[in-house]
């Protein structure tokens, strides 16, 4: 099979960002976000006490079905590729990946929390004239009313928060690539260089003037157009957030990864 690492992390943190550039290189592949993680939970879930066959399906063949359909999903990419598989939910399933590839590594992509609910708030006042799916379709939220949405324990931000500091704080922690958005968008060339060094792997000179990706079908079926894309220079841009400043103190302490007090396990933070 092709050599696995998986992309995970927070949204709007620069993970198709990340995915742009991977794939300039001809022998990787990396994608907004990958139908094996439903493929991973549906098959967790039939070989689960929940099915009543799956007391005919052992430990070992639990482990070798979860392992085949990865290389089914990839087999036509061919086994030189090395494959960048995405999902918000590789950061909560980390004890199983671990197991399935024990070589793979899992990028977490981080960025300041009150800068990802400026991202996505600024994405609502862009589509002013759709619902977004983000939202539930919601009509008549406030801004509060989307990021507490944002933030629940089921809400795009904050199921991935507390996935990633599961991970973070995990036995498997070693495997973890924290990725800081900052440092993506300020130094790309720095940044990926340290990356491909992590994982072992040949330099390819990538371009960091034009890197696209186009995710417009998919976003659109969201409600959310834009949500996926990168065009041009990779580059930070200075800006005031549009946030009221008692939602913007909210979340600014949240960045937990910058204090290395906290980071008990020694994790890679680029």
């Amino acid at each position: 099979m092709q050599t696995l690492h998986f992309i995970s992390g927070l949204p709007r943190a620069g993970s198709t960002l990340l995915a742009g550039l991977l794939r300039q290189n001809p022998r990787f592949h990396a994608g907004i976000i990958s139908p094996m993680g439903p493929i991973y939970m549906a098959l967790q879930e039939a070989t689960s006490a929940k099915s009543e066959t799956a007391v005919f399906v052992s430990p070992a063949q639990k482990e070798r079905l979860l392992r085949a359909a990865f290389s089914a999903f990839y087999e036509d990419l061919g086994p030189d590729h090395v494959v960048f598989d995405t999902s918000r939910l590789w950061c909560a399933k980390l004890s199983g990946l671990v197991r399935l590839f024990p070589d793979a590594r899992l990028i977490c992509c981080v960025r300041h929390v009150p800068w990802i609910m400026d991202s996505f708030e600024r994405l609502v006042r862009r589509n002013a004239f759709d619902l977004s799916g983000i939202f539930s379709f919601e009509k008549s939220n406030t801004v509060y009313g989307r990021l507490d949405g944002l933030s629940k324990e089921a809400g795009t931000v904050g199921f991935a928060w507390n996935a990633l500091k599961e991970a973070y704080y995990g036995e498997h922690a070693d495997r973890l690539i924290l990725l800081r958005y900052e440092s993506l968008a300020e130094s790309p060339g720095d940044t990926l260089r340290k990356l491909y060094t992590l994982l072992g792997l040949p330099w390819f000179a990538h371009d960091f003037d034009n890197v696209t990706f186009d995710a417009g079908d998919f976003d659109a079926r969201l409600g959310t157009p834009g949500l996926h894309d990168v065009r041009g220079k990779v580059r930070r841009e200075e800006r005031m957030t549009i946030l009221p400043p008692d939602l913007f103190r909210k979340y600014e302490s949240d960045t937990f990864w910058a204090d290395p007090k906290l980071n008990l396990r020694k994790v890679v933070v680029l």
